[in-house]
């Protein structure tokens, strides 16, 4: 995102006439909703084990946002004319990550397997289970970055040390574009 508006400052510059080589102030990133008095800020849970029929995919960090959302659309669509019900908030089960990208299950809970199961990029697996820390993020999917800098330093000031998988639950239901007001949980499951 702040590769756009990086882009859109440039627009504005050529057309007020401004030169190109007075650097371009950066936008600061967006920031989050403020959390609820209830919202769970590093709460203790534990997370049980559930069936989930699952969109394999992998994006990178610049378009996180739309390629959760357009796996979820691909699950969404393979689900619903077979009759495949969610029985709970769907959920992204980030598998592996780096500096410039991310592998991921983008999921939805069901009560069991179907008997004809998926092939491809779409399977049924488990969620993880175990400890976790609980976070919840309120607003835009772009200010999640401010949510996992405060997730990290609470990590570090307490002394925790995280496993490498990560999820992110959504209370309004899978991510849709245009969607600006969401409520995620996110799960961090603890060493």
């Amino acid at each position: 995102m702040i590769i756009r508006a990086g882009l859109l400052a440039a627009a504005l510059c050529l057309n007020a006439g401004l030169a190109l080589a007075q650097p371009l102030p950066s936008l600061p990133p967006p920031s989050p909703a403020p959390l609820q008095p209830s919202d769970p800020f590093g709460e203790e849970a534990m997370l049980t084990e559930r069936t989930i029929l699952y969109f394999r995919g992998a994006g990178k960090w610049e378009s996180a946002f739309e390629s959760l959302a357009d796996a979820f659309a691909s699950l969404v669509q393979y689900a619903e004319p077979k009759g495949i019900k969610s029985t709970g908030p769907a959920l992204t089960v980030f598998t592996q990550t780096n500096d410039s990208g991310f592998e991921f299950l983008a999921a939805l809970p069901i009560a069991e397997a179907p008997a004809d199961p998926p092939k491809g990029d779409i399977g049924i697996g488990k969620t993880p289970s175990g400890r976790v820390l609980k976070f919840t993020h309120r607003g835009s999917y772009d200010a999640m970055d401010t949510t996992y800098e405060a997730i990290t330093n609470y990590l570090d000031q307490k002394n925790l040390d995280a496993k490498d998988t990560f999820i992110e639950e959504y209370a309004g239901g899978p991510l849709k574009k245009g969607d600006d007001n969401l409520v995620v949980t996110v799960y961090v499951p603890i060493k």
